[in-house]
């Protein structure tokens, strides 16, 4: 089995963590591209057959403009924290339809010590979030396999990071999943720790999680009325 990630790719992060400013990015672009974004890459490339096991509709692009991989530059147009490089690498495996539609994602999180993945909705539109809570209250059994069997709970946590302190307008308060409808992502994830990251079995275990997190997606793909 071949490894992507090395303590390499770690040291560069938190160096980048502790000096974030052009002129040492550009000192040490190089490693950058050895050690974070080249491996990146490869692993989207090694996990487009296995996505498409799992999802005919979704892809894992490694091509380096309009791919998986986000920029390692920040967007400081409209920020108060005008650093101008976030100190993680991220990638998002989307749907084949995500450039028409607001689509679920899976998402991968490279970040010393707080290395994760993740699929759902982040953030989604007013619209689209009527249309999940909505297809919650009418759909509740699937919703409860979805997102709340043993199984998946025990391995997976929904985000809970950003909740309404009320029930939205117009949606029932006895509801059985009344809490999931509070919601202001819908999103599972599950912490990675740095040694798995950087040995052997990383493919392996990503594809045990794309696995995992399939019917999670494919709910919220029928509630936003996309193919699965």
């Amino acid at each position: 089995m071949s490894t992507y990630f090395s303590q390499h790719s770690f040291k560069f992060l938190r160096g980048l963590a502790r000096h974030n400013e052009r002129e040492w990015f550009l000192a040490h672009k190089a490693d950058y591209e050895q050690h974070v974004r080249e491996p990146f890459q490869r692993l989207l490339a090694d996990l487009q057959p296995v996505l498409a096991q799992v999802s005919e509709h979704y892809r894992s692009e490694p091509r380096g403009n309009g791919g998986s991989l986000f920029r390692i530059h920040r967007d400081t147009r409209f920020a108060n924290d005008k650093t101008p490089y976030k100190n993680w690498q991220g990638a998002r495996l989307f749907h084949a339809r995500s450039k028409q539609v607001e689509a679920p994602a899976f998402y991968l999180h490279l970040q010393p010590g707080a290395c994760f993945v993740a699929a759902g909705v982040w953030h989604p539109q007013p619209e689209s979030l009527r249309r999940i809570r909505h297809f919650i209250v009418d759909n509740p059994g699937s919703w409860k396999a979805a997102a709340h069997a043993a199984a998946f709970r025990r391995r997976y946590s929904l985000d809970d990071d950003e909740m309404l302190t009320r029930m939205p307008r117009g949606f029932p308060a006895e509801f059985e999943f009344a809490e999931d409808l509070r919601r202001k992502n819908y999103a599972a994830f599950r912490s990675l720790d740095d040694d798995t990251v950087t040995g052997p079995r990383l493919l392996r275990t990503l594809e045990t999680d794309l696995t995992g997190l399939a019917p999670f997606v494919d709910y919220l793909c029928a509630a936003l009325d996309l193919e699965f």
